[in-house]
């Protein structure tokens, strides 16, 4: 295990993956104060636009716009300033674009201190067969420390992977840069063993855990969402997930 990123400033992010924003509004109020820290992906931006994020951050949250910029430099680098406009602390860039993109993305950041570039590895719901689909021979664990390589030389803040690769990132990547995993999933004692959905489902994720092995692992920040979102009581989950910190 790798645990050495400081305990204090590890994160449980919560995933607002609804489709409106009224809904997003909604868990908001019934979490209050018991969340800070909020994602914001492609589908709530597009169905609300942007006010909702900077709402969020002038309540005090913290936003994770989690956009998965794949374009040429110089429209990334003029999504990565709007992101920082908005007060947003985290954005996402795609690692498969290349040094380029991810290059442009953090030379745009720099005019906001606070905004902090994820490259993107290997999104969750791949596996070595659909890598093999688009033609790369790496297993999803090579391809996703790659990435991560590239990201580093960069000058990325950290990277977006699986649970399941948080170890071999932290060993890769050092105490000090941000591992932060989406596909998590609290179980139903809270914390070990993963709960599916209905019919098995598993949310879309295809290399999931739970909050405490990737924090074991040495994740920085876990994403969770419908774990919380669909709780009778999503503070009480929250809690949950935060314990395993």
């Amino acid at each position: 295990m790798n645990t050495d990123f400081p305990l204090a400033d590890r994160e449980v992010i919560v995933a607002l993956d609804f489709d409106d924003r009224r809904a997003a509004e909604e868990l908001v109020e019934r979490l209050g104060d018991a969340c800070g820290f909020y994602k914001i992906g492609l589908e709530l931006l597009t169905a609300a636009g942007p006010d909702l994020a900077r709402d969020l951050v002038e309540r005090g949250h913290e936003v994770f716009l989690d956009l998965k910029l794949f374009e040429i430099p110089n429209s990334v680098a003029g999504a990565v300033r709007a992101a920082g406009a908005l007060g947003a602390s985290m954005v996402t860039v795609h690692g498969m674009g290349g040094t380029g993109i991810m290059s442009a993305a953090v030379e745009a950041a720099r005019e906001f201190p606070r905004l902090r570039v994820l490259a993107l590895t290997v999104v969750t719901s791949m596996t070595a067969r659909d890598l093999a689909d688009i033609g790369i021979e790496a297993d999803t664990e090579e391809q996703v420390l790659r990435l991560a390589r590239l990201a580093v030389g960069a000058g990325c803040d950290g990277v977006i992977a699986s649970p399941r690769e948080a170890g071999v990132l932290r060993a890769l990547l050092g105490p000090e840069r941000l591992i932060v995993t989406p596909g998590v999933t609290l179980g139903p004692d809270g914390a070990t063993g993963v709960t599916l959905g209905p019919g098995g489902s598993t949310g879309g994720h295809a290399r999931l855990g739970t909050p405490q092995a990737a924090f074991a692992a040495g994740a920085s920040h876990v994403v969770v969402g419908r774990s919380i979102a669909r709780a009778a009581d999503p503070v009480a989950a929250l809690r949950r997930a935060r314990a395993a910190c």
